[in-house]
């Protein structure tokens, strides 16, 4: 598989998807049912691109486009949330004091990750991490100040942070993170360690 940088999940019409997506970057099929991986230069630049589309049916085609800044590869669950809590909390400066939401998106790993579980444990991880800093945060489901995006493929998988400004610039990318998240906030969006408002 090509070293992805960004998880494409088909509408309908996938021969059209693979051909839509091929104009922006490099792309292999998953395997996976609607599910195509790309390479990109710059995830930044792809953003652009999309966000200039003017063709209704690209978006009637497309359902998610969610690019990653950090990737890591796992054999067990265990290695998976000690790798994507060590990234998650490097970005604690980032999110100091900030209201955050976390979303994965399991591919693979069928009764071993548990989407839901994970998310609450490596969001209560960030959230004591910025309390031990001072800085405490809070998780919330509406318009957080940054999402985290988790996106796994069989035994790799993909990390990003997003601010409400990058997601108020691209709603596709909102809309592709944040599809079904009012399913779960970690800790029920309290804010640890300070009088919640």
């Amino acid at each position: 598989m090509i070293d992805w940088n960004v998880v494409v999940t088909v509408r309908h019409d996938f021969d059209r998807a693979v051909a839509l997506m091929s104009e922006l970057g490099a792309i292999e099929r998953t395997g996976l049912y609607n599910v195509i991986v790309m390479r990109v230069p710059d995830v930044r630049e792809l953003l652009d691109r999309i966000a200039r589309k003017r063709d209704p049916r690209f978006f009637a085609t497309i359902s998610h486009v969610v690019p990653v800044m950090y990737k890591l590869t796992f054999e067990t669950a265990e290695e998976f949330e000690s790798k994507a809590r060590d990234i998650i909390l490097a970005w604690a400066p980032e999110l100091a004091g900030k209201s955050v939401h976390l979303r994965m998106r399991r591919r693979g790993h069928k009764g071993e990750l548990h989407g839901l579980e994970l998310e609450r444990r490596l969001g209560d991880a960030l959230l004591d991490e910025l309390e031990q800093r001072g800085t405490p945060g809070r998780f919330v489901v509406d318009d957080p100040d940054a999402v985290i995006a988790i996106e796994t493929i069989r035994d790799e998988a993909g990390l990003a942070l997003w601010t409400r400004s990058d997601l108020d610039r691209y709603p596709f990318l909102r809309t592709s993170i944040e599809r079904g998240a009012g399913r779960h906030a970690p800790d029920s969006g309290v804010t640890r360690g300070a009088a919640q408002s």
